[in-house]
């Protein structure tokens, strides 16, 4: 077992230095941090250090041809794990960077090889968290970071989340706090002339076609028989302790649902928005929000809640794709085990 040291961002910019300091000595010395980011909280090692990224995998339990995200802090950083990109792409950072987009670029070999997972390409990305920012430009180098949570399971929104299932684990954990977004960044490939986003995000389709015009979307996003062009897109993830089923319909016909299990003596809880948890019958009911962005970003939350020895099954309403609802639809299609159209 890692000694795991734990560090809480303050008011006080002094003591903050101070933190940020300890944390990046360790990154540099080739350990595992945790850290928040404006999406989820990231598990970050130095990029260049094959060693230090062999350490994120065996953590989370990441299976090895799942490549990482490097993050950095800066547009000039970023440019120099890469070449020849495509003209659209400076438009793109200057545009919503930094924040929840990630790049797939083609690499030049800066970054270890299991950054990369062996592709040509890189994912990198410039979080817009202060607490993200001010360690990476303390490090100056790269950090290869994915979600600091156990693989497979809900992303950490709160560095709670990072110690129920890290600790031990890793060298430290940077509290700054809850995270905004809620979910993780958007990930575009930008090695075509067209760019294809390969994971719904923080920043959306509309977003991207208003800077740039046409932007294709991974068909694996919407056909489960198509094999996703990135590796990490294929596994499942985000699956809560309990089973959970997705619910396409109207209130009446989710509370249907839901008397039938009850009836059968199942232990329910249910994830709704504000309009449709005002509609609802159930002992237990996690309001995620009066909007899209709400229930985006108290997502994860709702997903850890609920604990095998309490709750049964979780039955989670179905959103609108549209911006941001395609990202926590692509989300809540990953955790459920079954998903019902009534």
């Amino acid at each position: 077992m890692v000694e795991t040291l734990q560090w809480t961002i303050k008011d006080n910019e002094t003591d903050n230095i101070q933190v940020i300091n300890q944390a990046a000595v360790l990154l540099k010395r080739g350990e595992t941090v945790a850290f928040p980011t404006e999406t989820v909280y990231g598990l970050g090692a130095d990029a260049t250090n094959a060693e230090a990224v062999a350490k994120i995998f065996k953590a989370k339990g990441r299976p090895q041809d799942n490549p990482l995200i490097a993050h950095v802090a800066t547009k000039e950083q970023l440019m120099k794990l890469v070449d020849n990109i495509q003209p659209y792409v400076e438009k793109l950072m200057d545009t919503f960077s930094p924040g929840p987009i990630t790049y797939v670029l083609p690499s030049n070999g800066t970054c270890a090889a299991n950054v990369t997972a062996g592709l040509s390409t890189i994912g990198v990305r410039i979080p817009s968290h202060p607490v993200a920012q001010a360690l990476l430009k303390n490090c100056d180098i790269p950090i290869a970071a994915p979600s600091a949570n156990i693989s497979g399971k809900p992303s950490p929104t709160t560095a709670n989340h990072v110690y129920e299932d890290l600790h031990g684990k890793i060298a430290g954990i940077l509290d700054g706090g809850a995270t905004g977004v809620g979910v993780e960044s958007t990930v575009i490939d930008c090695t075509e002339a067209i760019p294809t986003i390969l994971r719904p995000g923080g920043v959306t389709a509309e977003q991207l076609q208003a800077v740039i015009g046409e932007v294709n979307v991974d068909p694996a996003l919407t056909n489960a028989t198509d094999r996703p062009k990135a590796p990490g897109m294929k596994y499942r993830h985000y699956s809560p302790e309990v089973p959970l089923w997705l619910i396409k319909g109207t209130p009446l016909e989710i509370q249907k649902v839901i008397d039938k299990e009850k009836a059968s003596g199942v232990r329910l809880a249910i994830l709704a928005s504000a309009e449709t948890a005002s509609l609802l019958h159930a002992e237990e009911i996690f309001t995620l929000g009066n909007n899209i962005d709400e229930i985006a970003s108290n997502l994860y939350e709702a997903l850890r809640k609920y604990k095998a020895s309490d709750i049964d099954l979780i039955i989670c309403e179905a959103f609108s794709e549209e911006g941001i609802g395609q990202a926590v639809m692509n989300r809540l299609k990953k955790a459920a085990s079954k998903y019902l159209t009534i």
